[in-house]
């Protein structure tokens, strides 16, 4: 018989303790396997699925890794994406009215992730456009899955733009009550021919803290098990009466 104590806790809470138990072993064991398992799921905006943005999002993948997170890089291709013609249905359906492949795909799995990280490529210092279509979508029609769920952007420039961008990804995010995961620097790698951005060593570097800090922020969260903070009703203010 064992006279070590053994302490299991269940999302950050005590939840069994034996000391002295040779029940202690297999429950701890047994519980242990319904450990909750996090997922960041990570949109490539470029139409180059494995280009520089992808090699950002793959070293922000690994860190997320190496902390026990799965992670899942979706990529949107390079087929025109449908914009948001403000018709509104999506208030009444709670899905936008176009049903197209890529956001069916990506709303599916927003809905089941755990944090969100977004990378795009910086055309005319901005987004690109196309990514741009798909999350104005998202964000107006799927709101609910999004709220409180950790998020980070990341930008991938040949040489400026990269603040511009970055600063428009994360809008999407403080809007939706999102925590905006930081970093050691603004989230930016640079690269203009494919393959480039693995040179950018600092950048890379960022894109690895970006992943341990959201891999913390999530576990930190989990572990606290604390209730979301309550909503009030919204108050809409025209500035045109």
């Amino acid at each position: 018989m064992s006279d070590k104590s053994s302490c299991l806790s269940w999302r950050g809470k005590p939840f069994l303790h034996f000391v002295g138990s040779e029940l202690g072993e297999p429950f701890i064991a047994f519980f242990s396997s319904l450990a909750v398992i996090m997922k960041v799921l990570l949109i490539n905006g470029s139409p180059r699925g494995k280009g520089n943005t992808y090699i950002a999002l793959s070293e922000v993948a690994k860190a997320l890794q190496n902390n026990e997170i799965e992670t899942e890089i979706v990529s949107i291709g390079a087929k025109a994406v449908q914009g948001c013609i403000a018709c509104g249905k999506c208030s009444e359906t709670g899905r936008c009215v176009f049903n197209d492949a890529l956001y069916n795909e990506v709303r599916a799995k927003i809905e089941t992730a755990d944090g969100l990280v977004v990378g795009s490529p910086v055309y005319y210092a901005g987004p690109n456009g196309s990514l741009c279509a798909l999350l104005d979508r998202l964000f107006y029609s799927s709101s609910a899955y999004l709220q409180y769920k950790p998020a980070a952007a990341v930008a991938v420039c040949r040489r400026g733009g990269a603040s511009a961008t970055f600063d428009r990804l994360n809008k999407y995010f403080t809007i939706t009550n999102m925590p905006v995961v930081p970093s050691q620097y603004w989230n930016s790698v640079h690269g203009r021919l494919p393959g480039e951005a693995a040179n950018d060593a600092e950048g890379l570097q960022t894109m690895r803290t970006l992943g341990n800090n959201m891999a913390w922020m999530l576990k930190n969260r989990e572990a606290g098990n604390l209730p979301l903070p309550e909503r009030e009703a919204p108050i809409r203010t025209n500035f045109i009466r």
